[in-house]
């Protein structure tokens, strides 16, 4: 089967000239298209991101499907409400820290958002990062685009260089060792307000090893810039593994060597002392007085059966991390907690949570996974006492640490939700299979796998397996569609926030309403004999 070449757009910064921008595209888009996609790289927002709210609100279309970078300056995050990637509107979706994009065209695009520093934040990375997403893409890379905002520091060498710009003063090594790592067909940069097309150069030893693609690098200027200098990109891509190889490897007259090399690259830093044993302090009672009863939880030299993988990145939901928001915290026990859900789509929406960091439930080790079961039931038992049931539901697809959501639901249509949840599956193209009662969802779902899996009141369990793109929201899409809590507006979690105080009035709630069900307290009472 022949695949159509892909015609590609990618701009530099957009510094919140949307109109501007977008204008552009569609002039394009129609004069030369189609075009299957733009792409972002730089600063997407800026001072003055006036122009957004008309797009965020649906006044305004955008033209094509459009895929940006997260945040290089720290004040521009707020723009962006979910830091693992989300969408910012109407064909606008931020892709995340980092990851691969996999188009449905089979077109790989690598992405890297942020700056390069000592620790991975919302708006820069470390080398755990670009360790990760090297992990991801494998030993045997086919990366069609390469997105970047920050340049590499040795791209010059070998070549002609810019003269508005020292890559050895702005560049990072660790986006060369990424690329080097990668060996992407194209590497879009921004950030620098230049236009600067590379000489291409090649990725393989001439005479030692077979041919790869060469990489094309192009640095795009800031969108509308006063000096003209060009900031919207076009051009054609076959997606490697849909290309003949021998057209895919042709090398270009003009290319150069590569300006990376293994005996170059960033190595691994010495890890520090590994420590013995670990500690981890969360008392509930010195951050707010109201949790009468709560202990302070001491996690000292546990025997995991295997250590819990690190974030890559800052995580909201790691307890130790500054970033957790603590006043939704209703109840922390030995190995899991829960808190009040962020947006919840009813009053009493929960989620239950690993205190250290795990991906998804086939992640877990024994004693977490035991103790959020026992948090399940428990929850249950405290709806069940109020004249409900509860769905429980997990997404492990952009996602970085394991949210087990928890919805009650009126008993009386408890018998309409797995009909509910099939009918919208088929709607959205999704298969969504009836799994063993009895079943575990590790046994099903291999870990790194994506899903999406339910538990029903009636003790149902479904399960997808995520093959493609997933709509985010599905689990929410259905319990708040008309034949179940009909509250089709609170789809959307972001439309859904209440203030802090309000927050804090509702967590106050719902612990006085789970004290009875609460097995923490049990603990906290034997502490304090």
């Amino acid at each position: 089967m022949s695949v159509k070449v892909q015609k590609i757009l990618v701009c530099g910064d957009v510094e919140g000239k949307f109109n501007q921008l977008f204008k552009r595209v569609s002039n394009v888009h129609q004069k030369n298209g189609p075009f299957s996609l733009l792409l972002c790289v730089g600063e997407f927002f800026g001072a003055d991101n006036s122009e957004w709210r008309a797009y965020r609100a649906g006044a305004l279309k955008v033209p094509l499907p459009t895929y940006v970078l997260g945040p290089n300056n720290p004040q521009m995050k707020t723009n962006y409400p979910d830091m693992r990637g989300c969408e910012l509107c109407e064909n606008v979706i931020y892709l995340g820290p980092y990851g691969i994009y996999p188009c449905t065209s089979g077109l790989r695009i690598a992405y890297m958002s942020g700056l390069e520093e000592e620790n991975s934040t919302a708006t820069s990375f470390a080398f755990s990062s670009v360790k990760a997403l090297e992990t991801q893409v494998g030993k045997k890379p086919s990366i069609d685009i390469l997105l970047t905002s920050q340049w590499p520091d040795t791209i010059c060498k070998f070549s002609k260089a810019p003269e508005r710009i020292d890559t050895h003063e702005c560049g990072s090594p660790l986006i060369s060792r990424l690329a080097y790592k990668l060996k992407p067909r194209y590497h879009f940069v921004g950030l620098h307000g230049i236009y600067f097309e590379r000489l291409p150069y090649r990725n393989h030893k001439i005479l030692k090893e077979a041919a790869r693609p060469v990489t094309r690098f192009i640095s795009l200027g800031k969108v509308g810039n006063p000096q003209k200098e060009k900031w919207l990109y076009a051009f054609n891509i076959t997606p490697s593994s849909h290309a003949e190889p021998g057209e895919v490897n042709k090398q270009p007259d003009d290319v150069t060597e590569c300006p990376y090399s293994e005996e170059n690259i960033v190595r691994e830093p010495q890890k520090k002392q590994d420590l013995q044993r670990s500690q981890f302090f969360y008392d509930m009672k010195s951050e707010h007085e109201e949790s009468k009863g709560m202990k302070r939880k001491v996690e000292e030299g546990h025997s995991l059966k295997r250590k819990p993988p690190k974030p890559t990145g800052p995580c909201w939901f790691c307890l130790a991390s500054p970033e957790v928001e603590k006043h939704l915290i209703v109840c922390v026990g030995n190995h899991a907690y829960v808190a009040l859900a962020k947006g919840a789509l009813v009053p009493e929406h929960l989620l239950i949570l690993p205190i250290t960091h795990f991906q998804s439930t086939p992640e877990l080790d024994e004693d977490c996974r035991e103790e959020i079961e026992k948090f399940k039931n428990a929850l249950h038992d405290m709806f069940k006492k109020q004249g409900k049931c509860v769905v429980f539901f997990e997404r492990n697809y952009r996602s970085q640490h394991l949210q087990v959501q928890v919805v009650p639901v009126p008993q009386e249509i408890a018998s309409h939700i797995k009909e509910t949840f099939i009918d919208l599956a088929e709607t959205e193209g999704l298969d969504l299979d009836e799994i063993p009662k009895l079943s575990d969802i590790a046994q099903v779902a291999p870990i790194g796998v994506p899903f999406f899996y339910v538990e029903l009141p009636r003790k149902e369990k479904l399960y997808h397996r995520i093959k493609k793109n997933f709509p985010l929201q599905f689990g929410r899409q259905v319990l708040a569609s008309p034949p179940l809590l009909d509250i089709p507006e609170r789809v959307d979690w972001r439309e859904c926030e209440m203030t802090k105080e309000e927050e804090i009035d509702t967590k106050k709630i719902i612990q006085k309403l789970f004290s009875p069900f609460d097995f923490t307290l049990e603990d906290s009472d034997d502490d304090e004999d």
